[in-house]
């Protein structure tokens, strides 16, 4: 038989995707039989019973897998997640290796829920393609007993660490856009935050009370977990009643302010699914009945835009549309599906599927085939592959029945839907380009990153802590345009008490302020001001890793860590960031130097030991690196650079209006060389100083120049003998404290706000620009007269 040619009686092309084999393995740690299995060896087990599933002979099934396709573990899921027994680096192949196959092609999915279908429609596709004939698609979650088990000494823990020798197709984390920095800077990274804050949203949109919002969440998920109850490989097979879970108990406590721990995902669990996926031609050859088969009918996979962009908070248009993408390449309407699964993290989630399909939350044929991610439990990003093994098992016993799976990745982010029927069915190409160029295409909401003033909220998540404290990440609009995502203030309850009151709070007047250390929101300005009241800045007389000293006009700062190559700690950056504030509003300073302790190192950037390099983006003061990066600095600033100026401490330099290096001066950009990205006053201001070339040079190769290339190329204004640079940033000091600082200030301002000019000629052309900055001192008047008159001018502090 031809590959192209019929099989079976179907007449459908031999290398149709037909899935064969389905399998789910649980265990739990208070049940006689508990083993305390790894993750790897709960889905080798599932794996095992997934072939064994197919009806024909398991070992053969094992032997022509030649894919196998692992769902990535909730403990891999970001750059800060960690295995707390272990895991093995190349988990498709060590499983693999346990139940005897040996596979060309082992992949690691991405993050997120969306993943199992994803996976599974990509892999249909690749056998529709030739590309591939056989396939395992599993996953895996032993959470429940990690945790156990690390509760024991550290002699009686085992180590689930294994190295698999072998090619492994890792898709990365893929959760770009899932949680935004300015999500993280504002304690809205944990999904029962981001989600509570969609809950509120629609909340105000359907205009019911928070009681009647409850219930209607209890009542939506009591059908859930009746389903559970029924399940016997749910975490918790207990049916409760929709007031039962939303009342706070002792077992029962408020997690947020919409959710009680009874309404959200249950991530404690012992779970383990596996698919197997093959061509028609490569079953026919296996000898699986075809009573054991079903068709991927439809598919889709779409994204939303990131949370905090999008216009309706309370709305995910890209799930609703993912749904009827698949519905019509599977040719169906909602009312012909016989089962559903629709991924239930929180209430949300089938709450928006609900609202856009015209589903009622009763719907008779039920919302899910398993429980539910809180009830039947949540086994990480594997969930839908439980999914998809309880609809293919019921499928079976159901002929020409269809059912649909609905998967979710990220903050309602990433949305994969599966169509299945046991009707024989040829491969279809999804159709959802235009859809999601559409997506894109809608019109989104600019998110101000430092707010200030008047605004409208939005949304917002209250979140409980178990020592009895509260905080709230609350989204609003600016009334001068854009949405801002900002934190209660500390020891401030008013606003807080409005969030968890029973007065509706969105759409109240909120006024918020940024801060180094994110937005902060209140009810009034004058609540603000009484919580954040500053001190006028001032230089103190000493610093934790700084020396300072001042001498008539100028200001002379050290960075003083020679041991770690003057490396600044978050401390230190707030230190220079006061420093550097309290410079621009002393009238008496009209310049400063900044320079390294030692011989070795101007500054070597960000210390590894505060924090890890990725977060201290987020704990920069709000002026930017070192307090100077993002800051609009109207007196000029000299570097004297001695040693090495690299990652943050080159950034510093290029803030700087002037740069004095020293023979022994050198300027690099290690940054790529150790999985981070230089910042962003490198990559902005590199490219200017240096010319594209040189800064993409040194930029992703790591380039290094000496005091002589970086004079050559613009970045530097004067070299110096080694060990000079201060003495020759001094005499550039008193050289402009000769001169006038309204002048100078001027000229940087003119400077500033014309650098890049679209029109050079037409910027030119404005001297009004300069001049106002000019008319209001004396400085003009001072200097020619001191020129008249063969004296020196008497220069004023602006």
């Amino acid at each position: 038989m031809s590959r192209d040619g019929p099989s079976f009686e179907t007449g459908l092309p031999a290398h149709t995707p037909v899935i064969v084999g389905v399998a789910q393995v649980s265990e739990r740690i208070d049940e006689p039989g508990y083993r305390a299995l790894s993750a790897a060896d709960l889905a080798a087990e599932a794996v095992r019973a997934a072939a064994a599933d197919t009806g024909g002979d398991a070992e053969a099934v094992l032997a022509a897998l030649d894919t196998f396709a692992a769902i990535r573990a909730f403990d891999d899921s970001s750059a800060f997640s960690r295995a707390a027994l272990g895991a093995p680096d190349n988990v498709p192949r060590a499983v693999a290796g346990r139940v005897g196959a040996r596979p060309r092609r082992a992949i690691l999915g991405p993050t997120g829920g969306q993943g199992p279908q994803q996976l599974i429609t990509e892999l249909c596709g690749a056998i529709a393609d030739g590309a591939c004939e056989a396939a395992v698609l599993f996953g895996a979650e032993a959470i429940s007993t990690v945790r156990n088990l690390s509760a024991r000494p550290d002699s009686e823990r085992p180590d689930f660490t294994e190295h698999v020798e072998g090619s492994l197709d890792d898709r990365g984390y893929g959760i770009e856009g899932m949680t935004p920095a300015q999500a993280m800077a504002h304690r809205m990274v944990e999904p029962v935050v981001s989600y509570t804050v969609l809950e509120n949203a629609r909340r105000a949109r359907l205009g019911v009370s928070r009681s009647e919002y409850a219930r209607s969440m209890g009542e939506l998920f009591s059908r859930f977990s009746a389903v559970a109850a029924d399940n016997p490989h749910s975490s918790a097979p207990v049916e409760y009643g929709a007031e039962e879970l939303v009342t706070e108990t002792d077992r029962n406590r408020h997690i947020t302010d919409a959710y009680t721990r009874l309404l959200v995902a249950r991530e404690q669990v012992n779970q383990a699914a596996a698919v197997v996926v093959m061509s028609l031609g490569t079953a026919q050859r296996l000898g699986i009945p075809q009573g054991r088969m079903v068709f991927l009918r439809g598919h889709a996979d779409l994204t939303e835009r990131e949370l905090l962009a999008r216009p309706d908070l309370s709305r995910s248009p890209a799930a609703v549309a993912a749904v009827r993408c698949a519905l019509d390449l599977a040719g169906l309407d909602l009312d012909q599906l016989a089962l559903l699964d629709l991924y239930s993290c929180f209430p949300i989630a089938v709450f928006n599927l609900c609202d856009g399909l015209g589903l009622r939350p009763d719907d008779p044929r039920r919302l899910t085939v398993t429980g539910g991610l809180p009830y039947f439990g949540g086994p990480g990003n594997n969930y839908s592959t439980h999914a998809i093994a309880e609809i293919v098992a019921r499928l079976r016993d159901r002929p020409d029945s269809h059912g649909m799976v609905v998967a979710n990745g990220g903050i309602l982010s990433k949305h994969s839907v599966g169509i299945y029927t046991t009707t024989p069915t040829p491969w279809r190409r999804a159709r959802t380009a235009t859809v999601q160029a559409e997506l894109n295409d809608a019109p989104d909401v600019p998110v101000v990153v430092h707010a200030d003033g008047w605004g409208t909220l939005e949304s917002y998540a209250v979140r409980f802590e178990r020592d009895g404290s509260r905080v709230a990440a609350v989204l609003g609009r600016l009334d001068a345009g854009g949405r801002f995502i900002a934190n209660t203030l500390d020891h401030d309850s008013e606003l807080l008490d409005v969030l968890t009151g029973d007065t509706e709070p969105i759409g109240a007047r909120v006024f918020v302020r940024s801060t180094d250390a994110g937005n902060r929101v209140a009810c009034t300005r004058e609540r603000m001001d009484e919580q954040l009241r500053q001190p006028t800045p001032m230089i103190r007389d000493a610093y934790e890793h700084l020396l300072v000293t001042r001498s008539d006009h100028v200001l002379e700062v050290m960075i003083n860590r020679p041991g770690s190559g003057n490396m600044l700690t978050p401390q230190a950056q707030r230190e220079l960031d006061e420093i550097f504030t309290a410079f621009q509003h002393d009238r008496e300073l009209w310049v400063a130097i900044v320079c390294g302790a030692g011989e070795e190192a101007f500054c070597a950037g960000t210390d590894p030991d505060g924090a890890a390099s990725i977060l201290q983006l987020l704990s920069q003061p709000r002026n930017g690196f070192g307090g100077l990066v993002a800051r609009d600095l109207t007196k000029p600033v000299i570097a004297a650079v001695n040693g090495r100026a690299e990652s943050g401490g080159l950034e510093l330099v290029l803030a700087c209006h002037l740069v004095v290096a020293d023979d022994a001066a050198s300027f690099a950009l290690p940054d790529t060389g150790i999985g981070q990205s230089p910042g962003p006053g490198v990559l902005v201001r590199l490219p200017r100083a240096v010319g594209r070339a040189l800064a993409y040079d040194m930029i992703v190769t790591g380039r290094r120049i000496d005091a002589a290339e970086a004079l050559a190329a613009g970045l530097v204004a004067r070299t110096a003998p080694t060990g000079k640079a201060v003495a020759v940033a001094r005499q550039m000091a008193a050289d402009i404290v000769a001169r006038s600082p309204v002048a100078i200030r001027a000229a940087l301002s003119f400077m500033a706000r014309t650098d890049h000019a679209a029109d050079p000629v037409a910027a030119a052309g404005r001297p009004a620009d300069l001049l106002d900055k000019l008319i209001a001192h004396r400085d003009p008047v001072e200097g020619p007269a001191a020129l008249r008159e063969g004296r020196e001018p008497q220069w004023r502090s602006p």
